[in-house]
């Protein structure tokens, strides 16, 4: 019961957050949300594949991955009923709504099969969403739980900034605390244990001087 409300909470706080700003999210974050589109390039999407996002937001990886993978069926979740809004304008707009599917649900525990209709996803992304997500280990368990055989789950997020100047470590994190995210600094922990549970391999790239990390894995076929 008291999960359920702590999600009911945070459903709120992210609907309060993202009310105003939803409408101009995408022209501010192209700044700073680095490694997104890279993510994307290596998606790597098997023919007529399938590919789900956590944290969907905007939808505007989606629309991406939709634009390079022409015959890849999408789908997207988010918290955010303000978010999805969005989301669903930008796929109509980008002529992709016929084959997106977007659901409202909390990604660290959604049923895959009564939002989407199918268990499995030959590819699983969270972008920036990690570091948003209260509970966010349980996020990674559930991407890694609803891929297909040989699929791959892929991460980007903010990375622990050991290459840059402390003062803009110190900076940067208190910045972004104002908007409710933190960077989670077990992150390869937490991955290397999954790996462990579930038998799947784990590629880990710090980028921009620590400022990103990128986190492949791949189960085995």
């Amino acid at each position: 019961m008291a999960t359920h409300a702590h999600n009911r909470d945070h459903a709120a706080l992210m609907d309060g957050v993202y009310r105003v700003q939803r409408h101009f999210y995408d022209l501010t974050r192209k700044y700073y949300l680095l490694g997104r589109d890279r993510l994307i390039r290596d998606l790597d999407v098997p023919a007529r594949g399938s590919v789900l996002e956590l944290g969907c937001g905007t939808g505007r990886n989606l629309v991406l991955a939709g634009r390079r993978h022409g015959d890849a069926r999408l789908f997207g979740l988010d918290i955010s009923a303000e978010m999805l809004a969005s989301a669903e304008k930008a796929m109509k707009r980008n002529d992709l709504a016929d084959r997106t599917t977007l659901a409202r649900a909390d990604a660290t525990g959604f049923d895959a099969e009564a939002l989407f209709g199918r268990k499995t996803f030959d590819r699983v992304f969270v972008s920036y969403a990690l570091s948003m997500i209260p509970g966010w280990e349980r996020t990674v368990a559930a991407g890694l739980d609803c891929l297909a055989s040989g699929g791959s789950l892929h991460i980007v997020d903010f990375g622990g900034q050991q290459g840059l100047p402390g003062w803009f470590r110190t900076g940067l994190r208190a910045w972004l605390g104002r908007f409710h995210v933190t960077p989670r600094d077990t992150l390869r922990e937490v991955l290397e244990s999954e790996c462990q549970r579930t038998g799947a391999s784990l590629s880990f790239d710090s980028a921009f001087r620590g400022y990103a990390v990128l986190a492949t894995l791949r189960l085995p076929a």
